[in-house]
């Protein structure tokens, strides 16, 4: 099975609500709420103080989404497993820093 990386929603990036958030992802927007209550996803505040989402968010929502189906793993793992790619991205970047100086 394959996901698109992102689906284009139809509205700008900047912030999507819930609804719009979900339906570029291609998810349920229950989905989406309970990635926000496990941490995975970052909501900010809209305009009129419900959650929105930026569009960098839809990346991670694509990610969380093939970590998903790719292995067998529940929603908290597949934090941790966010977490250790994020220090993966950090140190290879110190280590690039290092070899050029």
């Amino acid at each position: 099975m394959t996901y698109a990386i992102v689906h284009r929603p139809s509205v700008s990036l900047d912030a999507l609500s819930l609804d719009a958030f979900a339906a570029a992802g291609g998810v349920h927007p229950q989905l989406v709420t309970r990635l926000v209550a496990l941490g995975l996803l970052e909501p900010v505040a809209g305009l009129r103080g419900e959650p929105a989402f930026p569009g960098s968010q839809l990346a991670r929502l694509a990610r969380i989404r093939r970590l998903r189906a790719a292995l067998p793993l529940n929603y908290a793992a597949v934090g941790v497993v966010l977490d250790l790619l994020a220090r993966i991205d950090e140190l290879e970047g110190e280590l690039r820093r290092r070899s050029w100086t």
